[in-house]
């Protein structure tokens, strides 16, 4: 465990954080998608925001990196808990209220977090995301990509989680159909960042299997209205599982929301090529709230 990580007991389950700068005033919480941990977010797109003074704390989430794990196939928890999480982790931080940064399933969790707890939220960073939560059914909305949908009917067999070299290669193919096709898919960029999740990971079946498994609970696309906290919706222009429709369809649901479309992105965090334009985005957004 690197110095500046930290484990926080929260809500009966422990919490595993990495916090970048001193922490004081209102941090900036970065929350991964399903099946990823903190590490999806990168050390140095966080530090470009600390540089000019946020303080930032990215998260593994229940079964993710080194928080706690659940049984395989059978995590017995849902969205709502992971809301619990995130009130209990500002807490544990003494922190009033924070601006959150997510990604998918962590986009997820941070609407219901400003629907339901909207004293707590200082902004919304939305990445990736769809009205009213994964696995809720949007009629007017695309559905995932005809390429995708292939995928996901002849899936990879899950590999042998003790073999290292086996998960990597697991990774590396199943992130390849969620990449856009029109920007180089980097296999051994991403092979790298795959073996830093296998090592650091308590329980990579439990990492790659529980989180698809979480209850969603009710849909709340209806609630999105009542949402209060100053919101950036981010959504790749190329997304095959939440085409961009998506994202444009929650910034329209929330009142004031900016949207801001990534060229050459699939259903991923702000991939590096598109830093430039991203966050600086991010940084206003962060300062018309401070």
């Amino acid at each position: 465990m690197s110095g500046n990580e930290r484990i926080y007991e929260v809500n009966g389950i422990r919490l595993c954080t990495e916090t970048f700068g001193e922490l004081g005033g209102i941090p900036v919480l970065f929350l991964h998608g399903a099946g990823e941990s903190m590490l999806a977010w990168d050390a140095e797109f966080i530090e470009r925001l600390v540089a000019v003074g946020w303080q930032a704390i990215r998260i593994d989430s229940r079964d993710a990196g080194r928080s706690n794990t659940f049984p395989v196939g059978a995590p017995g928890y849902g969205l709502s808990d992971m809301v619990a999480d995130t009130i209990g982790l500002l807490d544990a931080l003494d922190a009033p209220r924070a601006h959150l940064i997510a990604m998918s399933q962590g986009s997820a969790v941070s609407q219901l977090t400003a629907i339901h707890h909207p004293d707590r939220v200082a902004s919304l960073t939305l990445t990736a995301s769809t009205p009213g939560g994964p696995g809720h059914q949007s009629p007017d909305l695309p559905g995932i990509s005809a390429e995708l949908s292939a995928f996901f009917m002849n899936e990879p067999p899950v590999p042998d989680w003790s073999d290292r070299a086996a998960v990597i290669e697991y990774l590396v193919e199943a992130e390849r159909p969620f990449a856009a096709s029109s920007y180089p898919f980097d296999a051994e960029h991403r092979a790298e960042a795959a073996g830093r999740v296998f090592d650091r990971a308590a329980d990579i079946a439990a990492q790659l299997t529980n989180p698809y498994l979480v209850d969603a609970g009710e849909p709340w696309r209806d609630q999105l209205g009542a949402i209060t906290a100053p919101t950036l919706v981010l959504h790749g222009a190329e997304d095959p599982l939440f085409p961009i429709e998506h994202g444009k369809a929650l910034a329209a649901a929330i009142p004031g929301a900016g949207f801001l479309p990534m060229a050459q992105t699939g259903h991923e965090v702000p991939p590096r090529h598109q830093w430039d334009d991203v966050i600086p985005a991010i940084l206003a957004h962060l300062a018309r709230v401070a």
